[in-house]
């Protein structure tokens, strides 16, 4: 029997000798830990940061009225003015038979707001139609001067503006602005109905560019 066991262990230590010694289980590599990267978070500040947006402001009158529309004082009574002009009804020469001829169907200056007035009291607009002589000069003047401010004139034909064919002739006025102030000369001898409507416009634009002036 001790012969046996001491045949087993030789033989056992001859086989762990000869056999190759088993290698060890090798475990996975753990990569090294990264640290994670800061991100701010602002989700609860998202509403105080975001920017203002200014819109444009109203004035009260605008929200409790929104259509109304804010002008200067100046512009509206300019425009009552250029769009309600009457001129006085009184003629010197032919240049007159154009002027009339202005008011009938085929013209029809009152559309435009024009509308002729026999007084000077309450007419705002003066008409020089004809030859002015040196001894109608002084009713003239005086028809002016009895006119309410403001007041315009306009010089109609070549003899009202500067005398006409009777510039040699001593006892014609060498146009009316010598007497008076002109705002809007209309050529032509005699000038056509539609030359004097021209005019008129022309008086209405005057009228608007010095709206600010008026009164100064």
């Amino acid at each position: 029997m001790e012969l046996s066991k001491v045949k087993d262990s030789a033989l056992a230590a001859e086989v762990e000798t000869t056999t190759a010694p088993a290698a060890p289980a090798t475990e996975p590599a753990v990569p090294p830990e990264v640290a994670p990267r800061y991100v701010p978070d602002f989700t609860p500040e998202v509403e105080r940061l975001r920017p203002t947006k200014l819109g444009q402001g109203k004035a009260l009158y605008r929200q409790v009225l929104p259509g109304v529309m804010q002008v200067p004082a100046d512009f509206v009574f300019a425009l009552a003015r250029k769009s309600s002009l009457w001129p006085m009804t009184f003629g010197l020469a032919c240049c007159a038979i154009e002027m009339i001829g202005s008011y009938m169907s085929d013209h029809d200056l009152d559309r435009f707001g024009i509308v002729p007035w026999p007084s000077p009291r309450q007419s705002d607009v003066m008409i020089v139609a004809g030859t002015v002589t040196k001894k109608m000069a002084p009713a003239v003047r005086l028809l002016y001067e009895q006119m309410p401010s403001p007041k315009w004139v306009i010089s109609m034909g070549a003899c009202a503006t500067n005398g006409g064919p009777y510039t040699t002739y001593d006892r014609v006025l060498q146009g009316v602005d010598k007497v008076i102030p002109v705002d809007v000369y209309v050529p032509g001898c005699p000038p056509r109905p539609e030359a004097l409507i021209d005019g008129f416009i022309a008086l209405q634009k005057k009228i608007m560019l010095e709206r600010g002036e008026v009164g100064r």
